[in-house]
């Protein structure tokens, strides 16, 4: 299921996230720093939805609140919830 998230706090503008069976199949990031985005999205594929959830939640980017990983985690939970 391919869904979308708006992150808030962040560089990065949206999320696009494809989810099959609580098994994350892709992320992309729009805006935002690319590389990290790539890794961030490289590294989570093929996860299990919750485990994702676990390692990025809280992340925190500079002196922000939160950060474009703890955005992931964040919507990612949204989709638990539907």
């Amino acid at each position: 299921m391919i869904s979308t998230y708006r992150p808030k706090g962040v560089c990065s503008q949206l999320i696009k996230l494809d989810v099959e069976d609580n098994i994350i199949k892709s992320v992309e990031f729009l805006g935002g720093c690319a590389g990290n985005a790539k890794g961030v999205s490289a590294l989570v594929q093929g996860r299990p939805v919750d485990e994702v959830i676990v390692l990025l939640k809280g992340i925190c980017c500079g002196m922000k609140a939160t950060s474009c990983p703890d955005q992931l985690a964040c919507a990612l939970e949204a989709i638990k919830q539907k």
